[in-house]
């Protein structure tokens, strides 16, 4: 049996549910997550997408799917005999995320969009599937893309801002830091029971693999409130409010790309 459930509870014990109170006072409801305001500044930190070296191929995974049906290669998805092929294949995941694998190269979200004259997010929104709408075909993307995920920071992204939050802390990799996962991304959902973990920002990487859920948490936070960072759901990117040396770190960052919006509903 591994010993990862045994070592991440050691790390990052259980809290009570109340950890959260402030942050339901401060952003309402944390049903995908709580979306916190300015705490003074506030980035984005957007989820990785790859694009294959031999570039984007004009096929769409929807366009893909529906052949490989019509020749019989795939079944249709059902579920209690109720079929799933509704709606367009996007291509796109759910939850955590790693990099595709040889052959594939980071795309940035910035380059996407000086290719396709599309703003890397639309102004008023926030990232998700409703961003960089020229790089799809009727809401699918190309074979030679991997689009960002939703609801979950990618692997390599969650590693680095859990580094430069480290860097931007006080105490470092000792800042005491509290984890909640919503209840939607749980393998046992509880809605009365809000699911929060409390450990070092130096333990932070485990939480990545948490068995009781494929993403990464909804939110993590200083203890002192210094600094929270929300991962929704439902978007494709997670928002850091925090100091602005914080902010402008992550702005900066070779790795990381990240962005203000300005105008965000």
């Amino acid at each position: 049996m591994s010993k990862e459930p045994n070592l991440l509870s050691g790390l990052w014990p259980s809290a009570p549910s109340d950890a959260t109170d402030w942050l339901l006072e401060l952003c309402g409801d944390g049903v995908t997550g709580f979306m916190p305001p300015a705490l003074p500044d506030a980035v984005w930190v957007l989820n990785a997408m790859y694009e294959h070296e031999q570039g984007s191929a004009e096929v769409s995974y929807h366009e893909y799917r529906q052949a490989a049906l019509a020749d019989g290669s795939v079944q249709p998805a059902t579920l209690a005999g109720i079929d799933l092929e509704v709606g367009v294949a996007t291509g796109g995941g759910l939850g955590r995320a790693e990099p595709p694998g040889p052959g594939w190269r980071r795309l940035r979200w910035a380059e996407l969009a000086r290719r396709t004259a599309d703003p890397v997010v639309p102004d008023g929104q926030r990232p998700s599937y409703h961003s960089l709408p020229s790089a799809t075909k009727e809401g699918s993307w190309p074979l030679g893309i991997v689009p960002p995920t939703e609801g979950s920071l990618d692997r390599e992204t969650w590693d680095r801002l859990i580094a430069v939050l480290t860097e931007h802390s006080p105490a470092g990799a000792d800042t005491p830091c509290l984890a909640y996962y919503n209840p939607l991304m749980l393998t046992d959902i509880d809605f009365n029971n809000l699911h929060v973990q409390a450990g070092r920002l130096g333990d932070a990487a485990i939480l990545y693999d948490n068995p009781v859920a494929d993403f990464s948490p909804s939110n993590l936070w200083a203890q002192d409130r210094s600094w929270v960072l929300c991962t929704d759901y439902d978007l494709w990117g997670t928002k850091v409010a925090g100091p602005p040396t914080l902010v402008e770190a992550l702005l900066n960052d070779p790795e990381i790309e990240a962005v203000r919006l300005p105008r965000e509903p």
